[in-house]
C-alpha cells in the first residue's frame, strides 16, 4: 500500500470512516460529488422525482465511498490517539 502521506482522505480520529480530504485529488473528488448533486437536485427536483432523486443520490454517495475506499486510509474503529 502507498505511504500515509499519499492517502486522499484521513482516517478520522474518532469512530469509523474518513475526514475531510488532504490532497488536492480528494478535494477534486469531494467538490465534484457535490456539484454532480446539485445538477441531479436541478434536473430531478425530489418533490416531482422522489425516485429519481434518491436513486441518483445513493449512487453518487456510493461512488464517493468507493473512492474513499481505494484512495483512503484503511478505514477501522478509532478511539483517538493510536
Amino acid at each position: 500500500m502507498s505511504p500515509t502521506h499519499e492517502y486522499w482522505f484521513p482516517a478520522k480520529r474518532y469512530g469509523w470512516g474518513w475526514g475531510f480530504p488532504v490532497r488536492w485529488q480528494g478535494w477534486a473528488a469531494l467538490i465534484g460529488y457535490f456539484l454532480l448533486l446539485g445538477v441531479v437536485a436541478l434536473c430531478f427536483p425530489p418533490g416531482l422525482h422522489s425516485l429519481a432523486f434518491a436513486l441518483l443520490v445513493a449512487l453518487l454517495s456510493l461512488a464517493l465511498v468507493a473512492v474513499c475506499w481505494m484512495k483512503g486510509e484503511p478505514p477501522r474503529w478509532r478511539w483517538g490517539k493510536d
